[in-house]
């Protein structure tokens, strides 16, 4: 059964990637940043350093063929939402790829919702019903069906945090190795993270 903001149309309206990434690059291009709340504030150094995140992904990235094989598979209409935040360097690292992923079939609707102003959908995707990690991806059939959910990182990626944290590495350090590994990565482990997903969902 689909959920109710789908059925509201909350998920059809949300941001395409195009005026997601149009929106961070006016955000990170601000220069009066009086006029921005003190949240706004701190995160504007984050959102400025994730647009070049962004900006890079997309100049450099090419599809694996096996993955670009699976996708043009698709038959039916799908709609991919991903749980985001201009501010989150997880997203910055991820989101790129996802969305050079998806326009490769005309059948995806990619639509970025915005976690900080749709906390109850965000709460459907907790991770470990816990934690408000993003990027997340869902991706549902055209009547709202869910067909597969993705994220908030890469296995990896998201082993690497845990193993650092527990060694008791402070945060500004772990995430600085986290971003190298993204850096070394290329997008290839969530590249193999998606195969594994479509090939078991595509009929």
């Amino acid at each position: 059964m689909a959920h109710q903001f789908f059925i509201d149309k909350r998920l059809h309206n949300a941001f395409t990637f195009s005026e997601y990434v149009e929106k961070m690059k006016l955000d990170s291009e601000i220069t009066d940043l009086s006029k921005l709340s003190e949240k706004e504030k701190e995160d504007f150094p984050m959102v400025q350093l994730n647009y070049q995140r962004v900006s890079r992904i997309l100049r450099t990235y090419k599809i694996d063929e096996e993955l670009l094989g699976l996708i043009k598979k698709i038959s039916s209409p799908q709609i991919w939402m991903v749980i985001s935040e201009a501010w989150c360097g997880d997203s910055a690292q991820n989101l790129p790829y996802i969305a050079k992923i998806a326009e490769h079939n005309p059948l995806i609707n990619l639509r970025i919702i915005l976690r900080d102003s749709n906390l109850d959908i965000m709460d459907l995707y907790l991770a470990n019903g816990t934690s408000r990690s993003i990027p997340k991806l869902v991706a549902f059939d055209e009547n709202g069906n869910e067909l597969f959910q993705w994220g908030a990182r890469p296995k990896e990626a998201q082993e690497l945090v845990v193993r650092l944290k527990n060694e008791g590495m402070e945060k500004e350090k772990f995430l600085e190795e986290l971003h190298l590994w993204y850096g070394r990565d290329r997008g290839r482990t969530l590249e193999n993270e998606l195969k594994n997903i479509l090939q078991n969902s595509i009929k």
